[in-house]
């Protein structure tokens, strides 16, 4: 990490400490030192986590397609650690490498379904300050995952935008996860910052 960090870390101490770093080192790899600047309040950091378990049952909307639409909030919003986190789970998770790796052009790239397009614009519209969502895309959206779906899909999108915002505003930037595993992820400079 660079030293851009706004709150800066505190040492993770004590039992449940002691837990959260082996959770950390078995789902990243290390500890990040993100993980750090939230232990400055353990209640916080509790509810993001929850957030992340809770989401992971959720099962009305493809998870790839969440996948791209957390990755176009974090590239749009410009937040490189979800960005590489993206990157690190699609690698984790068996989603499409070449796709996930594009998805920050993914305008300008032909990888990409007309859904997988869809939903990626959906992202950024919901990312916009005032929102963008046209009632032909959410109705073309709702048409193809239905209503369970798209509630879903928009919820996720709608945490991915607490997540991306939370860590821009402290200052949390990227790991280098997706480099562990070999991937080079494609960062392109924000388009609201």
């Amino acid at each position: 990490m660079t030293s851009t960090l706004r709150i800066p870390p505190t040492e993770i101490t004590g039992i449940k400490g002691a837990i959260v770093k082996r959770f950390a080192r078995k789902m990243l790899g290390e500890v990040p030192e993100s993980l750090g600047v939230m232990w400055n309040n353990q209640k916080v950091l509790n509810f993001g986590f929850g957030l992340g378990r809770k989401t992971q049952k959720w099962d009305a909307c493809p998870q790839q397609l969440k996948a791209f639409a957390h990755m176009a909030v974090a590239s749009y919003v410009g937040c490189a650690f979800c960005l590489d986190l993206g990157y690190f789970e699609a690698n984790n998770k068996g989603l499409d490498l070449a796709k996930a790796r594009e998805v920050p052009v993914w305008r300008t790239s032909d990888r990409f379904t007309t859904l997988e397009r869809e939903v990626m614009e959906y992202a950024e519209a919901m990312s916009d300050t005032p929102l963008t969502v046209t009632d032909e895309l959410a109705a073309s959206l709702l048409k193809q995952l239905g209503a369970s779906g798209l509630l879903e899909l928009t919820s996720f999108i709608a945490l991915a935008n607490f997540y991306t915002r939370s860590n821009i505003a402290v200052g949390i930037e990227s790991s280098g996860l997706a480099a562990r595993c070999e991937l080079k992820p494609l960062v392109v400079a924000s388009a609201v910052a």
